[in-house]
């Protein structure tokens, strides 16, 4: 399969999938013996859908016939968001609770909220610029949001 697609990477050693990187749109699939493709890096799902229906054609050109329209669930939706205010991450992990918090400012900068609704990670930073990874839908990155705007106004952050 490697061969057949252009640009693929294979190294069994080192990860046991094929790496395939399509341009437009941006994404890279990771094709498993199992038959299970994961696409990461795309925007959007109908790009993530643009993206795999490309793999498929381009695995149907290499003579592997695909029985049916793929079934894509969306497992990892990642988003950045910036509070648009700086905050003190030492008085943030006292008031979110240390139970779900890591904040190592020697090892890493940002302070790692493990929020349990939504069910998401969350990477702050001083500067206000937050990560969100782990939503299962858009949806759940807007509740994340707005749930720790509210516990860092409480918190006296920001008004």
């Amino acid at each position: 399969m490697a061969s057949c697609l252009p640009g693929a990477e294979f190294d069994p050693d080192r990860f046991p999938g094929l790496i395939y990187r399509i341009k437009d749109p941006k994404a890279a699939t990771l094709l498993f013996s199992s038959g299970k493709v994961v696409c990461t890096g795309t925007k959007s799902l109908e790009q993530a859908r643009v993206a795999i229906r490309k793999v498929i054609k381009q695995i149907e050109k290499a003579d592997v016939h695909i029985k049916d329209e793929p079934d894509i669930e969306v497992q990892n939706v990642v988003a950045t968001f910036d509070l648009g205010h700086n905050i003190n991450l030492s008085a943030v992990a006292l008031s979110l609770g240390l139970e779900k918090v890591e904040y190592e400012p020697e090892q890493f900068p940002g302070l790692v909220f493990r929020m349990d609704t939504p069910k998401v990670v969350l990477l702050l930073f001083g500067s206000g610029k937050v990560v969100c990874t782990g939503a299962r839908k858009p949806k759940d990155v807007e509740e994340a949001v707005n749930n720790i705007s509210r516990d860092l106004r409480a918190a006296g952050q920001f008004h």
